[in-house]
């Protein structure tokens, strides 16, 4: 009896120690559990989860389940979650580099998105390290194109319409263009178009799809605007309570999951239009005029920018332009 004793003694102290070795992690995200990028977040948990043999467990929080889109990175920042993801755009108030993705036709395509992520990154690197936080990975959304429930020829066509604005560039479009802006979310967009308070908005095939803009609103003009970029944020603290092992699998699990990301990311660009287009949505090439509209949109914003974001904006231009 005394062996059994001891035996169950040792298994249970085993246990313990076991569950104390293992490391919870909370990830707020902003988007729905059928989202792609969501989709890949919780790809990426279960590969921690499996990298490191049960000792880091990360759970992903979906549909701002866990802190709302504008909530998050602070929540990150303070340790209210180890982990957050963020549209970097939704952020160039506080710092005009995180917005560079979202000045329209600066970068219109993935091989363009990606080069001026290489430029973008290691200043984005240096101030979140600035803030006590890390990137773990980065991945784009499809290209935008505009949504519109009347037919556009032109941007004057946008004139008084009840515009999304998520971002400080799409609001100052709104401006630029004579539409009504209106903050709205992701996850609150559905509602928002149901009961006629967006009748407009510029974002990717996915979103449209994922927020069933079709029941609502029957054009796209695929503009191709630019792609802006989710970022994996992880507070450095946390990370670095993680012992190095730990450390690794997880930087070579997000280095993967963004691999992943951007090849889903073009993927669903193809698959979301085709969707949408099962769904009655009308998608459009824009007429030269709607074109040449969007591109003088594009310069002021650039050139707005420029004046922001001073030479530190002067200089990731420069370097993506080479």
């Amino acid at each position: 009896m005394k062996a059994i004793f001891r035996t169950a003694i040792i298994a249970a102290a085993c246990a313990a120690i076991n569950v104390s070795a293992q490391t919870k992690w909370d990830l707020a995200s902003a988007y729905a559990a059928g989202n792609f990028h969501t989709v890949n977040l919780n790809q990426f948990a279960a590969d921690v989860d499996k990298a490191t043999a049960g000792k880091l467990k990360i759970t992903v929080h979906a549909n701002a389940a866990l802190f709302k889109a504008p909530e998050i990175k602070r929540a990150v920042q303070t340790g209210g979650a180890q982990a957050g993801e963020i549209l970097l755009v939704n952020f160039q108030n506080e710092w005009q580099i995180f917005g560079a993705d979202g000045i329209p036709f600066l970068a219109d395509s993935y091989d363009e998105a990606a080069k001026l992520y290489k430029v973008q990154k290691p200043m984005m690197d240096k101030k979140l390290a600035e803030q006590g936080m890390m990137i773990l990975y980065s991945v784009p959304w499809p290209p935008q194109g505009i949504y519109s429930k009347k037919p556009l020829a032109s941007a004057a066509d946008l004139k008084g319409s009840k515009w999304r604005a998520y971002s400080p560039a799409t609001a100052r479009i709104a401006e630029i263009v004579g539409a009504q802006p209106v903050t709205v979310q992701a996850a609150e967009l559905s509602q928002a178009m149901a009961t006629g308070v967006v009748e407009s908005y510029m974002s990717s095939g996915s979103t449209g799809f994922d927020t069933k803009t079709f029941e609502h609103i029957k054009n796209w003009y695929d503009t191709q605007a630019w792609l802006p970029k989710n970022a994996v944020l992880v507070n450095k603290k946390a990370f670095d309570a993680l012992d190095k092992p730990t450390q690794d699998a997880l930087l070579k699990t997000a280095a993967e999951a963004e691999k992943r990301g951007w090849e889903s990311s073009k993927k669903t660009n193809t698959e979301s239009l085709e969707n949408l287009k099962k769904n009655g949505m009308q998608i459009h090439k824009p007429s030269a005029q709607l074109t040449a509209d969007m591109k003088k949109v594009g310069d002021t914003l650039l050139q707005e920018w420029l004046k922001n974001a001073g030479d530190e904006g002067k200089a990731l231009v420069d370097a993506f332009r080479k």
